[in-house]
């Protein structure tokens, strides 16, 4: 808002500038103009509810910071970690600090919020959550992998330390354990963390849950054999995920879903985990119809992930009573 006090400034400065004669006339039009506008930015840019930036806001800056900080950590420090047995660990280590960093800066200092209540308080039913997703996944692939055998879409082949020692294998299944936990923090924190949770205070939880699911497979286009299909697919799983937050209103069930997910898909039997190759337990040889078994890019592509996500759901709806309860 433009004053009167402050326009005389100018005119003392200017000594007798014929600009002194137009100010206070020019001061009640952009006072009424800066009043309207401001208005308009208010309304544009800030929240009705309370003191911050509306959602859609939020979530823009909080993705070029991490987009930010995946560049300014990636470049120097995925050279220096390619001496790790996979460069599946740096890129989650750098995908660890860039998440949590982005993500910690957008709930403290946008939403003004505590990073906690994203769903991430510890209590004695965390890691029962953990492990309870990591159960629900797993059977939910073991579903998967019985449906292609019966149906003759899947040979077995044998079991990984009948063709390598033993030490091959142990650091083979611990490094990928480590890879899909930090799969598991990183994903969950930012689409049922940030994404999900930030579009539900500003829309409502359908469409976060469809938004936040949607963006979750776009975001794995950019792996090995996908399609605009599996993407689909991505779609439903992140619905399925959401559906673990929303059951328990924390991070915690989704992110043993998450890991338990990835973990029994590829190492524990065999399948592609979004496109990508693990160290498969089970050595396996899927030739169904690509339509049904996700070919090259795993069970996500394919139509045979409906059934095991509707059994997943009903598992996880299970495990929500008892929790309850």
């Amino acid at each position: 808002m433009i004053k009167f006090v402050v326009a005389a400034g100018p005119c003392y400065e200017l000594f007798y500038s014929p600009a002194c004669v137009f100010l206070p006339a020019l001061y009640l039009h952009s006072n009424w103009q800066s009043e309207d506008n401001m208005r308009i930015i208010r309304f544009i840019f800030l929240s009705p509810h309370e003191s911050r930036l509306r959602a859609g806001w939020r979530l823009l800056l909080q993705t070029l910071l991490w987009i930010i900080l995946q560049m300014v950590i990636g470049v120097p420090l995925i050279p220096a970690l390619s001496g790790l047995h996979s460069d599946l660990i740096a890129m989650g280590i750098v995908g660890l600090v860039a998440t949590t960093v982005s993500v910690y800066i957008a709930r403290r200092w946008l939403d003004k919020r505590k990073f906690v209540s994203l769903g991430l308080r510890v209590s004695r039913r965390t890691w029962r959550d953990i492990l309870a997703g990591v159960v629900i996944a797993g059977s939910l692939m073991g579903l998967v992998y019985l449906i292609e055998w019966a149906t003759g879409w899947l040979t077995f082949n044998g079991f990984a330390w009948q063709v390598d020692p033993w030490s091959v294998v142990l650091r083979e299944v611990l490094t990928f354990i480590v890879v899909f936990a930090l799969v598991a923090w990183n994903e969950e924190l930012l689409s049922r963390g940030y994404h999900l949770q930030t579009l539900e205070s500003g829309l409502n939880t359908f469409w976060a849950v469809f938004l936040s699911s949607a963006v979750f497979g776009v975001m794995h286009l950019g792996n090995p054999n996908a399609t605009w299909v599996s993407a689909l697919g991505i779609l439903l799983a992140g619905i399925f995920l959401a559906y673990g937050y929303l059951v328990t209103r924390q991070l915690w069930l989704p992110i043993g879903l998450h890991l338990g997910w990835n973990f029994f898909e590829g190492v524990g039997f065999g399948f592609p985990v979004s496109g990508l190759d693990t160290y498969p337990l089970t050595r396996i040889t899927v030739s169904g119809p690509e339509m049904w078994t996700g070919g090259a890019f795993g069970p996500e592509a394919g139509l045979i992930i409906i059934p095991a996500l509707a059994v997943g759901a009903g598992l996880i709806w299970l495990y929500s009573k008892r929790r309850v309860a």
